[in-house]
């Protein structure tokens, strides 16, 4: 074998139950495409869980591993040591504990394995303290819970982040991306398009495009005036503005807006703000274990009576009955 056909990585993938299938399979299939388009196995691979047992998607698909964590722990000294650890994981990881794992992934960090997370993984490498002032990626829906989880972590609501030897990437589709950025690392461009080609996608995203759709195409509005209010609503959920600082900054009258708003969202401005203010605070109540009124105070609510009465209004529930059916979920 020649120099150039060496193994470039090999990758070992953590399987956490109810881990999201769509990203694990994009990011294996990447690979396994680069090998097909090299003729050689550029990429290697195993699976890990815990105890060496086959792992449940969240989908229910049932993964089989090859090796355990021990056996992992235990290869950081030898010659089958990973060039690259993956955690990968999905819905309910804020509930996940496990200091072994958190050791390993330390242990693989100072021995100069290159750490990955995929989807919501990310929760995981903070909990082991490998993100402190460093710069990660996570899904969207689990962004407000990890922020106040873990101020001192710098996450973003991009595609995919590379922090020094940290990959951590948002899930979903977002992984072929980050894949792709560590193939092209590896190899060139060319090999990289060859591969989109085989999975039938026209490009390689950037690792700042946004996860979500714009708000053009997710809300459905065309008025720019009214997207450009939504957006200062959005980055001001945990301190509202009044409507007339909101009216101030957009240009408009306080009547201007209202008229707008009612016209394009169907709901007065003050209404919909609130909306997307509860539904920061639904995502915190099941994503993290911050107490009702830190909630209610992250969102931007005076009081905890307030804002359970508000949360009632939109949800039909409180917020506590919210987090005790989140509870009997998990526990079914």
């Amino acid at each position: 074998m020649s120099t150039q056909q060496t193994t470039k990585r090999c990758l070992v993938f953590f399987l956490v139950n109810d881990f999201t299938i769509l990203p694990f399979t994009a990011a294996i299939e990447a690979l396994r495409i680069a090998n097909r388009m090299l003729g050689y196995q550029a990429y290697k691979w195993r699976l890990a869980s815990a105890d060496g047992e086959k792992v449940s998607s969240s989908s229910g698909i049932e993964i089989a591993v090859q090796t355990s964590l021990a056996q992992e722990r235990r290869m950081l000294s030898g010659s089958d040591r990973p060039s690259m650890a993956i955690i990968c994981s999905g819905i309910d990881v804020e509930n996940f504990s496990n200091k072994a794992v958190h050791a390993w992934l330390r242990e693989a960090y100072n021995r100069n394995v290159q750490i990955g997370s995929l989807c919501t993984g990310a929760h995981i490498l903070a909990q082991a303290g490998l993100l402190n002032g460093k710069r990660c990626a996570i899904h969207w829906e689990n962004l407000p819970g990890f922020s106040e989880a873990f101020p001192e972590v710098e996450v973003y609501a991009d595609l995919y982040e590379v922090d020094g030897n940290i990959h951590t990437c948002a899930g979903g589709t977002a992984s072929l991306d980050m894949m792709l950025n560590l193939i092209g690392q590896d190899f060139d461009d060319n090999l990289v398009n060859r591969i989109c080609e085989q999975a039938l996608t026209d490009r390689v995203r950037e690792q700042s495009d946004r996860q979500r759709l714009p708000l053009r195409a997710r809300l459905g509005v065309q008025n720019s005036k009214v997207l450009s209010i939504i957006e200062v609503m959005e980055k001001n959920l945990a301190e509202p503005l009044s409507l007339l600082e909101i009216a101030d900054d957009a240009g408009l009258s306080r009547r201007q807006i209202e008229r707008l708003f009612r016209q394009e969202m169907g709901r007065s401005p003050a209404r919909y703000y609130l909306e997307i203010r509860l539904e920061r605070a639904r995502h915190l109540l099941v994503q993290s274990t911050l107490p009702v009124v830190e909630v209610a105070v992250a969102c931007g609510f005076v009081s905890a009576s307030h804002f359970s009465k508000c949360y009632r209004e939109i949800y039909n529930r409180s917020p506590q009955q919210e987090r005790a059916e989140r509870r009997m979920r998990q526990a079914a």
